[in-house]
């Protein structure tokens, strides 16, 4: 069998971290962690950050980890405490183990991740703090299965967010993205707010309002393949009042 072929430097030395939040991902996992590693960059390392998943998320990780060494981390939580905190301890993990790049996934197979090199090799050729894997930019698309409600829904949702924080991005919402480590230095990833899906725009936020460059490439979004969503009322509040909070404590931290 020939010897899988490496991607040149600098993709093949640069230590690249992917977190990825699970929840009763049970179906998904082996098949998102198999393609993940089989990419051809050698320094590239996974963390699992499980939520305590009644479905055995965390013992599949952890036969993963078993399985792959140390180039699988799983991170244990005692609870389910949200996306945001999920990722926040997933990003601080892969800080503390020395990663360069830090990309952010989720789980359910609707970011591919062949994209990831393409990710990387656009932060280390414009030199920006993050890229985000965007469904709204020129190239980018949604999944055919999602009906007409739910790409109304995604869009409003991301003119709502820019009318109010005015933020030059297309793809506000976007949860597929990949991180310098100095950004997410410069971001305080320990006093993050939000808990569900309004991280993505809190992240986005604080990223352009402390100036780090910010760049868009397209991705095609996959449906889920297995499980369902977890996306309940209570993300759904937060997630319409936090761009309001997001301003509101930029304004008041200006008057400081």
């Amino acid at each position: 069998m020939p010897s899988p072929v490496i991607l040149p430097e600098p993709w093949s030395r640069s230590k690249v971290s992917v977190v990825v939040p699970t929840y009763n991902e049970a179906e998904n996992l082996p098949f998102l962690a198999e393609q993940v590693l089989a990419l051809e960059l050698p320094e590239l390392r996974l963390v699992i950050v499980d939520d305590d998943s009644p479905d055995g998320t965390g013992e599949i990780a952890d036969k993963l980890a078993a399985t792959h060494g140390d180039r699988i981390t799983v991170v244990h939580r005692r609870a389910k405490d949200g996306l945001g905190r999920a990722y926040v301890a997933g990003m601080t993990r892969a800080l503390e183990e020395g990663a360069e790049f830090v990309a952010q996934m989720d789980a359910d197979l609707s970011h591919p991740p062949a994209y990831l090199p393409q990710l990387l090799g656009t932060l280390l050729a414009t030199g920006s703090g993050v890229v985000i894997g965007s469904r709204y930019v020129a190239g980018g698309s949604l999944s055919e299965q999602w009906d007409l409600r739910r790409r109304l829904l995604s869009g409003w949702a991301n003119a709502y967010v820019k009318t109010i924080l005015a933020m030059p991005i297309r793809d506000v919402t976007a949860g597929f993205k990949m991180w310098r480590r100095e950004a997410l230095e410069v971001l305080d990833l320990p006093s993050i707010r939000s808990s569900g899906y309004s991280f993505q725009v809190e992240m986005h936020f604080r990223a352009y309002r402390r100036g780090q460059k910010m760049v868009e490439i397209p991705i095609h979004f996959e449906d889920r393949q297995e499980g369902s969503s977890k996306m309940d009322l209570a993300v759904q509040v937060e997630s319409a009042l936090r761009p309001f909070r997001l301003r509101r404590y930029e304004r008041d931290a200006r008057r400081r």
